[in-house]
């Protein structure tokens, strides 16, 4: 049976570097059209000309996913240069590390535009799309560190915990139209983002935190992508509402 998820069209928040550029790359290597949105939009922009000098479609859009109008009008490009939205993953994010009691409001306030209800806007501006194919696929990137908990990431805990309880609200709500909607919470990935906070010395190298995974490395982006890829294709049809962790055993 082939798949009929191939030659959809995908949007990437956070897709120009770490997870999502990964994914950005894995989606448009399995065939499909990736709109690689980004708060640089010259990050976008080169990420996209990279997937098509490697023979895939991509476009680079820049927005940030806090500001709601300027995602609107970054779906509407979407669709005016490479058709109706049938995947979204989302991966923008920012993390920083404070203590609860140095965590302004809006420091707080930002953590939570920008993880929480950023992801709620990439995902809700597509519903309308996949409603109308009655197929869709969303994957959101929660952090484990919701499922375990973490020091000094207060604000950023509470951001994940909620993108992990997004994600089963909508999948309950968004299964008759034949959306799946799920999650990845990774652990210790090597991207641009965890090794500047190993540059600030908020946590210690990733080579000495692979000694508490029971598979003995840090992940890949390409390791979360080939999950991302999985959960949007027909493959993923009957999964939905879950958390699929991809961390090397670090949590069980």
């Amino acid at each position: 049976m082939s798949d009929q998820s191939s030659g959809r069209v995908a949007v990437v928040t956070g897709g120009a570097s770490g997870i999502g550029l990964g994914v950005s790359q894995r989606l448009a290597a399995d065939g499909h059209a990736v709109a690689v949105l980004d708060l640089d939009p010259a990050k976008s922009a080169a990420a996209a000309s990279q997937i098509v000098a490697d023979g895939g479609r991509a476009i680079g859009v820049g927005a940030d996913v806090a500001d709601r109008d300027a995602m609107a009008a970054a779906y509407d490009t979407v669709r005016s240069e490479l058709g109706a939205i049938g995947i979204v993953v989302t991966s923008a994010g920012v993390e920083s590390f404070d203590d609860a009691t140095s965590i302004s409001g809006e420091l707080w306030d930002r953590m939570i535009a920008v993880n929480l209800t950023g992801t709620f806007t990439s995902l809700q501006l597509a519903i309308p799309d996949m409603v109308d194919a009655g197929w869709g696929r969303m994957v959101t990137i929660s952090s484990s560190s919701a499922q375990s908990g973490a020091g000094r990431m207060a604000h950023y805990v509470a951001a994940k915990g909620g993108v992990i309880s997004l994600t089963k609200g909508l999948a309950k709500e968004l299964a008759p139209h034949h959306i799946t909607v799920n999650t990845i919470p990774p652990t210790i990935v090597d991207t641009p983002m965890a090794q500047g906070a190993v540059s600030t010395g908020a946590v210690p190298p990733l080579e000495t935190l692979a000694g508490f995974i029971p598979l003995g490395r840090p992940g890949t982006p390409a390791d979360i992508a080939a999950a991302a890829s999985f959960l949007c294709s027909d493959g993923g049809e009957y999964i939905t509402g879950q958390i699929i962790g991809v961390n090397g055993g670090m949590y069980l």
